[in-house]
């Protein structure tokens, strides 16, 4: 099992609103909706790029911006993480059932550290952290990394992902994938199942998507 981090088990994707804006105006502007919603489940790196780009200033140094972003949304973090719906119950769900799990996530190990505080460390045997990869998302590297380190073929696991840069990247590494839209509306995309939150999702419900992926 493979989960998303940021939009799928907890809602963090306010406090990255806020870390963003707060930069945006720090250099004297404002982050457009379209751009935000373009960093929704990016690298790092890009991000930056992303909002420099936006706000007319790609001059700046993407690493200066990513150490300011980092130190804010270490602060918000530890204010705390509110899990999504149905999310808390659904990880728990399958490590009741001994089911492999992996935490795989564009955020930095530093910020994940946090996270795991609510989300539970023994809730995850393996984490692949955004800077733990040559290639972040889109790419599938995360996906087959955490697979790898789980000791199960790709194939036979289940993502979940929230943004179009996570789904992207769990259907190419191979993954049957499950898609539930927080931050950005998602297009469909053959071979990935849509649900509006993870209320509801369970054992039986993944084991179907398995099987459809089988079939297909």
């Amino acid at each position: 099992m493979l989960f998303d981090m940021d939009g799928t088990l907890v809602d963090s994707e306010k406090l990255w609103d806020v870390a963003l804006q707060e930069l945006a105006k720090e250099y004297g502007g404002e982050l457009s909706v379209d751009a935000r919603q373009s960093i929704v489940g990016t690298a790092m790196a890009e991000s930056m790029r992303i909002l420099h780009d936006d706000l007319g200033q790609p001059e700046r140094d993407p690493e200066i911006s990513a150490a300011w972003i980092n130190a804010r949304i270490l602060e918000l973090f530890r204010t705390g993480l509110p899990w999504q719906p149905g999310a808390f119950e659904l990880v728990h769900a399958v490590r009741a059932a001994g089911i492999p799990t992996a935490l795989v996530t564009s955020s930095p190990r530093a910020l994940v550290e946090i996270a795991l505080d609510t989300l539970g460390r023994d809730n995850f045997d393996t984490v692949v952290a955004g800077d733990e990869v040559v290639a972040a998302k889109p790419h599938p590297e995360p996906y087959l990394t955490a697979a790898r380190l789980l000791g199960v073929p790709i194939g036979r696991c289940v993502a979940i992902e929230d943004s179009p840069t996570g789904v992207a990247s769990a259907v190419a590494a191979g993954a049957a994938v499950l898609a539930v839209p927080a931050e950005v509306a998602l297009p469909s995309t053959v071979g990935v199942r849509q649900v509006e939150s993870l209320t509801g999702v369970d054992l039986a419900f993944l084991a179907d998507l398995l099987a459809d992926r089988a079939a297909a």
